[in-house]
C-alpha cells in the first residue's frame, strides 16, 4: 500500500499522480519496482525535477537508496561544489511514524558537536534515555568508544558511524578536565520531551519574559504549547525567548501552531508563510498559511531566537515567518539554512522523503540556504546548562531585551573578541528523522 504524507517540515498532502493513471495502492515491492517508484515520485514531486536527467536506467543502481542518492546530485550547487539537497531520504515508515507521532526512536539518547579536530562533546542528553541512565551529560568529552580513540575512529569509519554499534563502552572526560567516566551503554527506545523546560522570567521593572526550550517539532509538543502560553498570558508576557539551538525542525503543522501562539493576537489573518512546489505540482498544492488567533495567543512584541548552526527547517520557518510581523532577534550563531521541506511517500513499509517544496514568508523571502544571520553572537558554553542564568545565550537574550543592544560575551578564559567556536563540520544529519530534526544518536 502507498500513502503520501507531508512530513519533515510537514502537514498532509492530498493526491498524487502516477504514470499508469491511478494505481496508488499497487506498488510493486520487488527491488526493481521500488526503484521505479522512487524514480517516478522524484520526476513528479522533486523540487528541482526540471534538473533531473531525462533517461535514467534504474538497473544501474543496486537499491532505491542508491538511485535516490544519484538523483539528488542534480539539485543546485550549494556554492562549494556540492549538491544543495542534503535532505531527501528513504527510511522505515514505522520508525518515522513513531518519531513524529510519539517522539520515540531507538538510540543512546544524546547529541554531540565537534569543537576541535579530536574534541567531540556531548551537547545534550535526553531525560530517561540509556545515555542519561549511564551517566552521560552535557559537556563531557569523548575519549574512547569500545577502546578506540577518537582519532582512530575518525581515521576509519568516522565518528558518527561509531554509534551504529550497540552496546558501546564509553570512556568520557568530565567537564572538570580531570575526572573520567566509564560506562557500557546499549541502545533502547528513547522518548524525546519536545519542551524540556519553560518558565516566566521577572526581568525587573514589571517586565515579564517568557522562555521556552523546544527540542523538535513533533505532535507531542502541540498540547504542551497551550499550557506554556496560558502561563505567558497570565503573566502579561510580551517578549519571548525561544531556545531552538539544537532544533533541526520537524512537522510544519506544529510550526504553524506555534506561529499562531506567537502571532495570532498581533497578526490575525495575515500571512504566516507560503509553500511553493515545482511547476508541475504548483497548481494543486501551493498554499498560504494565515495566522489564527487562539485562546492563548500572546500579544507578542519581541521574539528572541536562540540558535546554532544546527537550528534548521521548521525552526527557521517560524523565525523567518515571524520577522515581517514582530521584532525578531537571533542570538547565538547563524542558523543551518534549510528553506525547503519534504513530502513523504509510503511504499513497501518504507517512506521516501524527497525535497519537494520551498517556504517563503509574507514578503516572499525564503532564500537562506546559507542560514539566517545572527544578530547577537554568543557561544554555546557546554559547561553551562541550557537556559541557565549564566548561559551566554541567555545573558545575551535578556541583555538585548533590557537594553536593545547586544552585550559583549565570551567564554571564561577566551579572548574577549571571540564569542563563537571554530566552524567545524556539523554532524551529518541525512538519515532518520530523529537524526535530522533532533541531532539525536
Amino acid at each position: 500500500m502507498r500513502k503520501i504524507l507531508f512530513i519533515l517540515i510537514a502537514a498532509i498532502l492530498t493526491g498524487c499522480s502516477s504514470s499508469d493513471g491511478g494505481g496508488q495502492n499497487n506498488v510493486n515491492c520487488s527491488n526493481t519496482g521500488q526503484k521505479n517508484f522512487v524514480l517516478l515520485a522524484m520526476q513528479e514531486w522533486y523540487l528541482w525535477n526540471d534538473l533531473l536527467p531525462n533517461n535514467v536506467d534504474v538497473g544501474d543502481y543496486a537499491t532505491p537508496e542508491a538511485l535516490l542518492a544519484f538523483l539528488t546530485t542534480f539539485s543546485p550547487d550549494d556554492g562549494s561544489g556540492q549538491p544543495i539537497d542534503k535532505f531527501s531520504f528513504i527510511n522505515s515508515a514505522e520508525a518515522d511514524a513513531q518519531f513524529f507521532g510519539e517522539g520515540k526512536f531507538e538510540g543512546f539518547g544524546f547529541s554531540w558537536r565537534q569543537l576541535a579536530a579530536d574534541d567531540f562533546r556531548i551537547t545534550r542528553v535526553f531525560g530517561g534515555s540509556p545515555a542519561d541512565m549511564g551517566g552521560l551529560a552535557r559537556g563531557q568529552r569523548f575519549l574512547e568508544l569500545n577502546g578506540r580513540t577518537v582519532a582512530e575512529i575518525e581515521a576509519a569509519e568516522g565518528f558518527a558511524a561509531a554509534f551504529d554499534t550497540t552496546p558501546l563502552d564509553f570512556r568520557m572526560l568530565e567537564t572538570d578536565g580531570v575526572t573520567e567516566l566509564m560506562a557500557t551503554i546499549a541502545k533502547d527506545i528513547v522518548t524525546i520531551n519536545p519542551i524540556p523546560q519553560w518558565r516566566v522570567i521577572d526581568a525587573g521593572g514589571g517586565r515579564m519574559v517568557g522562555y521556552v526550550e523546544l527540542t523538535t517539532f513533533i505532535s507531542t509538543a502541540d498540547p504542551a504549547f497551550d499550557t506554556v502560553f496560558a502561563a505567558f498570558n497570565a503573566n502579561g508576557v510580551n517578549d519571548v525567548i525561544i531556545d531552538l539551538r539544537y532544533n533541526g525542525g520537524g512537522l510544519v503543522s506544529t510550526a504553524n501552531l506555534l506561529g499562531d501562539f506567537f502571532g495570532g493576537e498581533v497578526a490575525e489573518n495575515l500571512t504566516f508563510s507560503k509553500t511553493l512546489f515545482n511547476n508541475d505540482r504548483a497548481a494543486g498544492n501551493n498554499s498560504e498559511e494565515f495566522f489564527e488567533r487562539l485562546g492563548n495567543s500572546v500579544s507578542l512584541s519581541r521574539l528572541v531566537v536562540i540558535a546554532t548552526q544546527g537550528t534548521a527547517s521548521a525552526s527557521e520557518l517560524v523565525t523567518n515567518s515571524m520577522d515581517p510581523h514582530v521584532e525578531v532577534v537571533i542570538v547565538g550563531d547563524r542558523t543551518f539554512g534549510k528553506p525547503v521541506g519534504q513530502v513523504g511517500f509510503e511504499f513497501c513499509e518504507k517512506i521516501l522523503r524527497p525535497t519537494a517544496f520551498k517556504l517563503v514568508n509574507a514578503v516572499d523571502f525564503g532564500d537562506y540556504f546559507g542560514g539566517l544571520p545572527v544578530d547577537c553572537a554568543a557561544a554555546d558554553d557546554l559547561n553551562v546548562a541550557i537556559g541557565a542564568p549564566t548561559d551566554p545565550n541567555m545573558v545575551a537574550a535578556l541583555g538585548y531585551l533590557d537594553t536593545g543592544a547586544c552585550p559583549v560575551i565570551s567564554l571564561p578564559g577566551a579572548p574577549a573578541q571571540r564569542v563563537l567556536p571554530q566552524d567545524y563540520p556539523q554532524p551529518d544529519r541525512r538519515g532518520p528523522p530523529w537524526r535530522e530534526f533532533a541531532g539525536a544518536f
